[in-house]
């Protein structure tokens, strides 16, 4: 790939757009207390961890996220490409794969679905973003 066609804004705002997605996905708005249920996490266990470091490997995991799949979708890709992909990568690759590892590990299917269903978002929304920004 050319890096002159690349549009690093294009990913940064993908990358801030999934990374408070992922703040309003896990919100008391919405799925926090099935989340913390399926992890065997409580309140305690938020306030005692380091958010700091937890929102800067967040972040910088989104950021490396939407670069990697900017460099798939190439540049200026077309919308409607750019969102069925995003929804794919994020159904048929992340959800997928945690599936695979929920079913060994035995963790709850709400765990499942509250975290498949934040990626399939996140991706869809990252291909929103950068099919847009062509």
């Amino acid at each position: 790939m050319n890096f002159a066609d690349f549009n690093f804004i294009a990913v940064l705002i993908a990358a801030l757009a999934t990374f408070i997605l992922g703040g309003v996905w896990y919100s008391p708005l919405m799925f926090k207390n099935a989340w913390l249920d399926g992890c065997g996490l409580t309140d305690i266990d938020l306030q005692n961890a380091t958010m700091g470091k937890v929102f800067t490997i967040a972040f910088i995991l989104s950021l490396l996220a939407a670069f990697i799949f900017a460099l798939f979708l190439g540049p200026r890709p077309e919308l409607g490409f750019a969102v069925g992909a995003g929804f794919a990568a994020g159904l048929g690759w992340v959800a997928t794969s945690f599936g695979i590892s929920y079913v060994f590990e035995q963790r709850p299917l709400k765990l499942f679905l509250v975290n498949a269903g934040y990626h399939t978002v996140q991706f869809t929304l990252m291909g929103l973003i950068l099919g847009l920004w062509h």
